[in-house]
């Protein structure tokens, strides 16, 4: 995990997880919408599975 995803995943999360597949992007983006801070830890999450 980059710093520049950590940063990416903080400012606008849905974009840092785009590699991740569309079921994540999906996921981090309906998360984000419903509030910013779960948006940022599902994020966080996904990037840090290997």
């Amino acid at each position: 995990m980059s710093l520049f995803r950590v940063l990416l995943s903080i400012i606008f999360p849905p974009l840092a997880v785009y590699d991740r597949g569309c079921g994540s992007i999906l996921i981090v983006l309906i998360l984000t919408c419903l509030g910013w801070i779960p948006g940022v830890i599902a994020a966080l999450i996904i990037l840090n599975k290997h």
